[in-house]
Parts: C-alpha cells; structure tokens; sequence
C-alpha cells in the first residue's frame, strides 16, 4: 500500500469544513458523501467504484453514481447495465453494493411529479414540448440532476454513503454550482416576466413583456411561444417547491459529511487540472478530503542494489535487467515529483495511490486489486 497521510486538521475560519482524515479507510468508513472529481482519463469511474467497494467491504451500504453516459461503471462493476434506480451488485463483502448511471430526463420528471400540484399539472408539463427540449439539452440540467439523485439517495436513508463520479473537473464545478444557478434562474426577471401572462393574460402583459414575445415569435415562431406560455403557465406554483429544494442540495454539498476527493494521474495537464479544481474548492471553503493518483508507475527498490541485496558481486549477464530496473525506478521518481506540489496543496489530506496495471480495470477482480492498494 502506498498511502501518505497528514495531520488531521479543521479550518476554523471557515466553520463548515469537515476534519481532514488521517487515512483514506476513514473516509470510506465515516463519510456519508464522496463526490470524486479530476480531468478526463485519469480513472474517476474506476475510482469511485472502488471507493464503494471499499464501504462495501467495510460493512456499509454503498451506492456508487454515475453521470458519465458511457458504460465505464457497468464495465468496472462486471455488469450489463445500469439503471437509473440503486441496482445491488453482488458480491462476498459484509454489506451492500450498489450503482446506478444517471437518467437526467428521467430525474426531472420525477422532479416535476415530486412539485406538482396535482397529477394533471404534472402531465401538463410533461408533455409540454419545450420541456421535453429542456430537460434534454439545457445546459446545467445534467449536472443538476446529478445532485437531485445525489440528494434524493441521501434522503431515502437506505444507504450509508453515496459515492458521485463526476464529470471532468470544469463540468464539475457546473455540478457544484447548479442549485445556486437554478435558484438564480427562478429568481430571474426574465422568468417573472414570463410567468406574468399566464397569470394576468396576454393582453394584460406590460409594453416590454409584449415586445419580448414578439421578438421571439419573429425569431423562432408563434408556435415557440405558445410551447413557452404554456410551460410557464403548467409551471406556476411549483417555484417554491424547486427553489427550496436547490437550497437543501446546496447545504448538502457544503454539508461536512461530504467529501471532495481528487483524482489525478501523473500526467502534468491533469495534475494541473486537479490543481485548478483544489484552488476552486479552496474558495468555497471546502477542504479537499484525499487526493488519488491513479495509474503510476510503481518503485522497484534501489536500482541495481534490489536485484541482487546491496555490496553483492555484479552477475554476469545480469546488466540488461539492472539497467531496466534503474529506468523503472527513474520514471517512479519522476511520477512522485510530477505530482508533489500538487501534495502540498492539499495537505493534510490523505494521498493514495493505484499502480499501473497490465490492463485496463473492467471487472470487479480489477476493483478488488485497487481497492487492495488504496485501503490495504
């Protein structure tokens, strides 16, 4: 196992920060939220499961989502899908594994059901074409959702930790920002403005209101706006419902029982990156729990000395393999400097490593190996 820990340590000016751990078993094992971020390529679906694994083999009941639409989870958990609903993955652990990708349409609807007024307005909307535009393709809806599923599993208190595997490390920041973004949206003028003709009547509309929708009919047709009045008019009554429940997400990401942790390869652009998204949650307050660099070169000793035990007699024929041993060795060190600045950022948080292995991680006996050197 190749785990460096600090002292632990809180950030009493800040007042919301979690203690840092002192190891990485203590997050899988305290926690009840790991939100695991990093650039793209550098394993966080991997990560992520095997930190669930790792609850799972510590007794506690462990859900593990992803918002990355490819099939890299179902890969690593050896599964031939995911739903968007917890679907146990089993296994001889003592507790529970869990995993399920994300559906963001899916979850807006629920959302929608969960706020409307009656079952009718719930369908109304629904069916609506611009929201069906919406919750497809607006941008922020997916990470949004995320943090809806995130919460919603948090509530249902079925599950001990929920491990999030995020998008690649600006996304993420969408992700972290998304319930202060939607409650600015519904607190928009812009939105008001459009919520006043369904309640008081085109006719009744203000001078700029009029000119707005006449724009857009130019632009985009009548049809478009008549989509538009008749969200906003399907919508009314459920601000309050959307907005209240964006600030409980919100608290639950800035909640001490949610851990940041980072995932980085050795590589410099994504050390840089996991660099850049440290400094981002330095400025929310946030301390970052643990830093994981996945896929690094492993040491093999000191150089020729660990082939044949220090103050030995050179073998004949035995140079080839030393040398290769040194250069082994000589990329290790590399990799550990590529990344110590990045160490020293996030001190005292906890640093783990995964080694390169021979093949990519798509099964759960590729989970157990990394859990095996990150919680050994």
């Amino acid at each position: 196992m190749s785990q460096t820990a600090g002292t632990t340590g809180t950030d009493g000016a800040a007042g919301a920060r979690a203690q840092v751990p002192a190891t990485l078993a203590e997050l899988v094992e305290e926690r009840s939220v790991i939100v695991c971020c990093g650039s793209g390529g550098v394993g966080k679906t991997t990560v992520s499961a095997t930190f669930a694994l790792a609850a799972a083999r510590a007794g506690r009941r462990s859900c593990v989502v992803t918002v990355d639409p490819a099939r890299r989870l179902a890969d690593a958990l050896g599964v031939q899908s995911l739903p968007n609903t917890p679907s146990e993955v089993a296994g001889d652990w003592p507790g529970h594994l869990h995993a399920l990708m994300l559906d963001s349409k899916g979850t807006f609807d629920d959302l929608v059901r969960r706020y409307a007024r009656t079952p009718e307005q719930a369908e109304s909307i629904l069916a609506n074409r611009l929201y069906q535009n919406l919750a497809g393709a607006l941008s922020g809806t997916q990470e949004y959702m995320a943090m809806e599923k995130l919460y919603e599993l948090v509530q249902s208190k079925e599950f001990d930790v929920v491990v999030v595997d995020t998008p690649p490390t600006r996304n993420a920041l969408d992700l972290l920002d998304a319930p202060r973004r939607l409650t600015r949206f519904l607190e928009n003028r812009l939105f008001r403005a459009l919520l006043v003709p369904t309640r008081v009547g085109l006719r009744a509309v203000g001078v700029a209101t009029q000119a707005l929708l006449k724009t857009i009919a130019k632009v985009a047709g009548a049809e478009i706006v008549q989509d538009a009045v008749g969200f906003f008019q399907a919508f009314e009554g459920m601000e309050d419902g959307f907005r209240s429940r964006a600030s409980a997400v919100h608290e639950l990401l800035a909640d001490p029982a949610t851990a940041y942790v980072l995932v980085t390869s050795a590589r410099p652009d994504a050390v840089t990156e996991a660099g850049f998204f440290a400094e981002k949650l330095s400025e929310r307050d946030v301390a970052v729990a643990a830093l994981v660099v996945n896929r690094i070169a492993p040491s093999f000793g000191d150089g020729a000395a660990a082939g044949r035990g220090a103050g030995a007699t050179p073998v004949p024929g035995m140079e080839a393999l030393e040398a290769n041993l040194a250069e082994l060795n000589m990329v290790a060190t590399r990799e550990e400097r590529a990344f110590a600045g990045l160490a020293a950022q996030v001190a005292p948080a906890p640093v783990g490593r995964i080694p390169l292995f021979g093949q990519d991680v798509h099964e759960l006996a590729g989970l157990r190996r990394a859990a095996d050197h990150l919680f050994a």
